[in-house]
């Protein structure tokens, strides 16, 4: 585990904060640094360039910060506080400042983290009428979510065969780490296989509005249980990823209950959507889109092996992880 950059070492201290905590938690991701406070949270993203996200400079930081504030809005107002400037005064740093920017900072409300679905999920702590709240706040986001000429065309078929050979291109390098060859020729065939038998339907509900800008991250971990609900940390660094058919987004997130052993409450999750929206026609696709992000949830766990910042123990945690979401992935690719 390598040395964290003396920044991060410095935002690790409470002095530092204009909310003076008694105490800070640094959790990492791929691509951020993330200070828990206890009423707040400052999350920084890592300087990071991958085929899918450029951080690269301060500058895209700075805008990338602002467009998940802006974007996280749509269905969380009260969690996304605004972005923070990180200066550097006298020798150290500090927020808002007139020195030199150094860094920005999205601020948020800390939500508890034990009343996130996945948690929930693993306590045996969710109800249907809980799913049925969620179906109905995501309808509800999907039919007000934008729908325009030039959004639409990321549902066409051409770019979800495009995303998925991506997915195996990205993917070739984790064979016998974090899946089997076998699971990777098997999920390759499945996939292509039916895009090209599906061509039509793809084509046909792009025609139908079904593509809308949507969350695109929509697992368990991101939707928390509150006074109300909160559903939070949607993707921002790559519009492809998140202009997509409803049809992928709610297979996400039925693919993620069954992922914590639940298929009862996913099967219950996908038929209200269905009958709130009146969206029967995805379920020709769910198997397809549960197969597509399960892959992905993967993928995305494989690359954190590559984070020289995250100890051996956390990447053993995370190999587990990745490699229990490429074998539910394949379970996908044989008739429920």
């Amino acid at each position: 585990m390598t040395a964290l950059p003396p920044l991060v070492e410095a935002l690790m201290q409470g002095g530092i904060y204009p909310e003076k905590p008694s105490s800070v938690t640094l959790v990492q991701t791929q691509m951020s640094f993330v200070f828990l406070l206890g009423d707040y949270v400052y999350k920084l993203k890592k300087p990071v360039k991958f085929g899918f996200v450029d951080f690269s400079t301060l500058e895209k930081r700075r805008l990338y910060c602002e467009q998940e504030v802006n974007l996280n809005r749509r269905l969380s107002p009260q969690v996304y506080l605004g972005v923070t400037a990180i200066t550097r005064e006298d020798g150290g740093y500090t927020f808002d400042g007139t020195g030199e920017v150094v860094e920005y900072a999205v601020k948020m409300r800390q939500l508890p983290l034990d009343r996130c679905l996945d948690k929930l999920l693993d306590k045996d702590e969710v109800t249907p009428e809980m799913m049925t709240d969620v179906a109905e706040r995501l309808v509800k986001f999907h039919s007000a979510s934008r729908l325009e000429g030039e959004l639409s065309r990321y549902g066409d078929v051409e770019i979800v065969a495009q995303n998925v050979r991506e997915n195996f291109d990205q993917v070739r390098e984790y064979i016998e780490l974090s899946l089997s060859r076998e699971t990777y020729d098997a999920i390759a065939v499945y996939a292509n296989n039916f895009i090209a038998k599906e061509t039509p339907l793809f084509r046909k509900r792009v025609k139908e509005g079904k593509v809308r800008d949507c969350h695109g991250d929509l697992h368990s971990e991101h939707i928390c249980f509150t006074d109300e609900i909160h559903i939070f940390d949607c993707i921002e660094f790559n519009d492809r990823f998140r202009y997509c058919d409803v049809a992928s987004e709610i297979a996400f997130l039925a693919m993620d209950i069954d992922f914590h052993r639940h298929t009862e409450l996913s099967d219950h999750f996908v038929n209200e959507y269905m009958r709130i929206s009146g969206d029967h026609e995805l379920l020709r696709l769910l198997n397809f889109y549960k197969c597509y992000r399960a892959y992905v949830r993967g993928k995305v766990e494989s690359f954190e092996l590559d984070d020289p910042g995250i100890s051996e123990e956390q990447k053993s945690t995370i190999l587990r992880s990745a490699s229990s979401y490429f074998r539910l992935a394949e379970t996908y690719t044989t008739p429920q």
